[in-house]
């Protein structure tokens, strides 16, 4: 038996340009506004009703995301940032998911955007009363990463270690 090392044949169309994202962000724009309503202390609560008619009432931003059936790329994206956040942090998937949909409309943003929003994200009830200084640092310790290429301009969070140390600053340092 031979296996052929040419490439497979994958029927289907490919899209890009403005099109494209603009479409992408409308999707995420839909996947912000079904969860802010549910936001803050007088936020809605919803109800979900399954595939079998099981129902589930939530205000869960969390909880609201986990049961749709989300199939646009950019839209799967926000909901894997609101599982990350979750998984993370315990708190604030609503406004994670409400604050990159947001950025996605956005040009270009200064570090005072960048540390308001990043203080946004941390004034949940866990670090609420330090996250100026907190949202100060990551904004220092994202863009002290940062590399620019001719068009592009990356963030590698991912190749980038996050030390927390008790009683200490955060160190940032790339492998």
């Amino acid at each position: 038996m031979a296996i052929s090392s040419s490439t497979p044949d994958i029927s289907g169309d490919r899209q890009s340009g403005q099109d494209v994202r603009t479409q992408n962000v409308m999707a995420c724009q839909a996947i912000a506004n079904i969860v802010k309503s549910s936001l803050g202390p007088v936020g809605l609560d919803k109800m979900l009703v399954d595939d079998i008619g099981d129902v589930t009432i939530t205000n869960d931003g969390a909880t609201i995301l986990n049961m749709l059936e989300v199939e646009n790329p950019a839209a799967k994206v926000l909901v894997e940032l609101a599982e990350l956040q979750d998984k993370e942090v315990g708190d604030g998937t609503t406004s994670v998911v409400i604050i990159a949909a947001e950025l996605l409309k956005v040009e270009k943003l200064g570090k005072d955007s960048l540390i308001n929003c990043a203080r946004t994200c941390m004034s949940s009830k866990l670090i609420g009363g330090d996250s100026d200084f907190f949202a100060s640092v990551i904004v220092d310790a994202v863009q002290s990463v940062k590399m620019t290429n001719a068009r592009k301009v990356r963030c590698p969070i991912k190749e980038s270690i996050f030390l927390k140390l008790m009683g200490k600053v955060p160190e940032i340092a790339i492998y």
